[in-house]
Protein backbone atom coordinates (compact mmCIF):
# COMPACT_ATOMS: atom_id res chain seq x y z
CA UNK A 1 0.00 0.00 0.00
CA UNK A 2 3.11 2.33 1.13
CA UNK A 3 4.55 1.56 -2.36
CA UNK A 4 1.23 2.75 -4.56
CA UNK A 5 1.06 5.82 -2.69
CA UNK A 6 4.33 6.92 -3.55
CA UNK A 7 4.38 5.57 -7.11
CA UNK A 8 1.17 8.34 -7.22
CA UNK A 9 3.08 11.06 -5.38
CA UNK A 10 6.31 10.67 -7.44
CA UNK A 11 3.55 10.21 -10.68
CA UNK A 12 2.13 13.50 -9.71
CA UNK A 13 5.37 15.48 -9.11
CA UNK A 14 6.44 14.45 -12.70
CA UNK A 15 3.11 15.44 -13.93
CA UNK A 16 3.71 18.92 -12.27
CA UNK A 17 7.10 19.43 -13.13
CA UNK A 18 6.17 18.79 -16.96
CA UNK A 19 3.19 21.42 -17.35
CA UNK A 20 5.71 23.88 -14.83
CA UNK A 21 8.61 23.26 -17.94
CA UNK A 22 5.84 23.61 -20.39
CA UNK A 23 4.10 26.65 -19.04
CA UNK A 24 7.66 28.37 -18.95
CA UNK A 25 8.75 27.36 -22.47
CA UNK A 26 5.92 28.33 -24.15
CA UNK A 27 5.65 31.80 -23.15
CA UNK A 28 5.97 34.39 -25.77
CA UNK A 29 9.24 36.17 -25.69
CA UNK A 30 9.34 39.05 -23.00
CA UNK A 31 8.76 42.29 -25.04
CA UNK A 32 11.51 44.72 -24.00
CA UNK A 33 13.93 47.13 -25.02
CA UNK A 34 16.29 45.47 -27.24
CA UNK A 35 14.26 43.04 -28.16
CA UNK A 36 12.86 42.31 -32.03
CA UNK A 37 9.21 43.91 -31.87
CA UNK A 38 6.75 41.33 -32.61
CA UNK A 39 5.11 40.80 -35.91
CA UNK A 40 1.37 41.89 -36.09
CA UNK A 41 -1.46 42.49 -38.85
CA UNK A 42 -3.90 44.94 -38.68
CA UNK A 43 -6.54 46.92 -41.02
CA UNK A 44 -5.19 50.02 -43.03
CA UNK A 45 -8.34 52.49 -41.95
CA UNK A 46 -8.25 54.24 -45.79
CA UNK A 47 -7.78 51.06 -47.39
CA UNK A 48 -9.37 48.19 -45.62
CA UNK A 49 -6.24 46.06 -46.54
CA UNK A 50 -4.64 43.87 -43.64
CA UNK A 51 -0.82 45.63 -42.90
CA UNK A 52 1.89 43.41 -41.77
CA UNK A 53 4.79 45.18 -39.35
CA UNK A 54 7.68 43.21 -40.94
CA UNK A 55 6.18 43.49 -45.09
CA UNK A 56 5.27 47.18 -44.34
CA UNK A 57 7.83 48.84 -42.43
CA UNK A 58 11.02 46.96 -42.64
CA UNK A 59 13.49 49.20 -42.91
CA UNK A 60 12.28 51.85 -41.21
CA UNK A 61 12.46 53.91 -38.34
CA UNK A 62 8.77 53.05 -36.67
CA UNK A 63 7.18 54.43 -33.95
CA UNK A 64 4.23 51.33 -32.93
CA UNK A 65 1.81 53.77 -31.02
CA UNK A 66 -1.22 51.43 -29.51
CA UNK A 67 -4.38 53.67 -28.95
CA UNK A 68 -7.94 53.79 -28.48
CA UNK A 69 -10.43 56.73 -29.76
CA UNK A 70 -11.59 57.02 -26.33
CA UNK A 71 -8.69 57.45 -24.53
CA UNK A 72 -8.05 60.92 -22.87
CA UNK A 73 -4.38 60.77 -23.34
CA UNK A 74 -4.15 59.50 -26.60
CA UNK A 75 -6.22 62.17 -27.79
CA UNK A 76 -3.28 64.30 -26.03
CA UNK A 77 -0.20 62.52 -27.48
CA UNK A 78 -1.53 63.21 -30.95
CA UNK A 79 0.02 67.22 -31.93
CA UNK A 80 3.22 65.21 -30.66
CA UNK A 81 2.95 62.80 -32.99
CA UNK A 82 1.73 64.64 -35.75
CA UNK A 83 5.01 67.00 -34.85
CA UNK A 84 7.44 64.38 -34.95
CA UNK A 85 6.63 62.67 -38.21
CA UNK A 86 6.33 66.13 -39.80
CA UNK A 87 9.99 66.88 -39.00
CA UNK A 88 11.19 63.13 -39.59
CA UNK A 89 9.15 61.43 -42.90
CA UNK A 90 10.87 62.70 -45.08
CA UNK A 91 14.06 61.16 -43.56
CA UNK A 92 12.27 57.69 -43.00
CA UNK A 93 10.11 58.04 -39.78
CA UNK A 94 6.96 56.14 -39.96
CA UNK A 95 4.47 56.04 -37.23
CA UNK A 96 2.13 53.03 -37.48
CA UNK A 97 -0.65 54.13 -35.03
CA UNK A 98 -2.82 50.91 -34.17
CA UNK A 99 -6.47 51.70 -32.80
CA UNK A 100 -7.90 49.14 -30.38
CA UNK A 101 -11.52 49.95 -30.24
CA UNK A 102 -13.60 47.57 -30.50
CA UNK A 103 -15.87 50.30 -32.22
CA UNK A 104 -16.41 50.10 -36.08
CA UNK A 105 -14.04 51.28 -38.49
CA UNK A 106 -15.86 53.74 -39.51
CA UNK A 107 -15.63 55.25 -35.58
CA UNK A 108 -11.60 55.49 -35.82
CA UNK A 109 -12.06 56.65 -39.43
CA UNK A 110 -14.06 59.92 -38.17
CA UNK A 111 -11.62 60.24 -35.14
CA UNK A 112 -8.18 60.43 -37.70
CA UNK A 113 -10.23 62.70 -39.89
CA UNK A 114 -10.81 65.07 -36.78
CA UNK A 115 -7.66 65.00 -35.88
CA UNK A 116 -5.91 65.18 -39.42
CA UNK A 117 -3.77 62.11 -38.77
CA UNK A 118 -1.39 61.80 -41.53
CA UNK A 119 0.56 58.78 -40.77
CA UNK A 120 -0.52 55.18 -41.15
CA UNK A 121 -3.58 54.53 -38.36
CA UNK A 122 -4.39 50.78 -38.24
CA UNK A 123 -7.27 48.94 -36.54
CA UNK A 124 -7.28 45.98 -34.42
CA UNK A 125 -10.40 45.20 -32.66
CA UNK A 126 -9.15 42.03 -31.71
CA UNK A 127 -6.60 43.57 -29.29
CA UNK A 128 -4.36 40.81 -30.48
CA UNK A 129 -1.51 43.82 -30.32
CA UNK A 130 -2.05 44.22 -27.06
CA UNK A 131 -1.20 40.64 -26.31
CA UNK A 132 1.56 40.48 -28.50
CA UNK A 133 3.24 43.60 -27.22
CA UNK A 134 2.51 42.76 -23.34
CA UNK A 135 0.51 46.48 -22.93
CA UNK A 136 -0.76 47.60 -19.62
CA UNK A 137 -3.00 50.27 -21.32
CA UNK A 138 -3.06 52.73 -23.79
CA UNK A 139 -1.47 54.81 -24.88
CA UNK A 140 1.52 52.79 -25.07
CA UNK A 141 4.38 53.27 -27.82
CA UNK A 142 7.46 51.41 -28.97
CA UNK A 143 9.97 52.93 -31.09
CA UNK A 144 11.83 50.49 -33.33
CA UNK A 145 15.24 50.93 -35.34
CA UNK A 146 15.64 50.15 -39.09
CA UNK A 147 16.44 46.66 -37.75
CA UNK A 148 12.55 45.87 -35.70
CA UNK A 149 14.33 46.11 -32.38
CA UNK A 150 12.70 48.48 -29.43
CA UNK A 151 14.84 50.53 -29.09
CA UNK A 152 12.22 52.60 -26.40
CA UNK A 153 9.42 51.77 -24.86
CA UNK A 154 6.75 54.37 -23.59
CA UNK A 155 3.95 53.75 -21.15
CA UNK A 156 0.86 56.83 -21.38
CA UNK A 157 1.17 59.63 -23.38
CA UNK A 158 4.61 60.36 -24.25
CA UNK A 159 6.36 63.59 -25.08
CA UNK A 160 7.52 62.98 -28.84
CA UNK A 161 8.25 66.63 -29.10
CA UNK A 162 11.02 66.70 -25.71
CA UNK A 163 14.60 67.44 -27.36
CA UNK A 164 15.61 63.85 -25.66
CA UNK A 165 12.84 61.78 -28.01
CA UNK A 166 13.81 63.70 -30.89
CA UNK A 167 17.61 63.46 -30.25
CA UNK A 168 17.07 59.12 -30.11
CA UNK A 169 14.89 59.73 -33.36
CA UNK A 170 17.27 61.35 -35.16
CA UNK A 171 20.26 58.81 -33.71
CA UNK A 172 18.00 55.90 -35.20
CA UNK A 173 17.26 57.67 -38.97
CA UNK A 174 21.30 58.66 -39.07
CA UNK A 175 22.01 54.86 -38.69
CA UNK A 176 22.48 52.85 -41.59
CA UNK A 177 22.22 49.68 -39.56
CA UNK A 178 19.51 46.91 -40.11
Amino acid sequence: MQRRQWIIVIGTVAMLGGAAFALVHSAPPRVEVGSAAPDFVATDIHTGKPVSLRAEFKGHVTLVNIWATYCVPCQQEIPALDSLYDTYASRGLRIAAVSVDVAPVSIVQKFAADYKMRFDVLHDPSLRIQELYQTTGVPESFLLDRSGHIMRIAQMAAPWNSPENRRIVEELLDSKGS
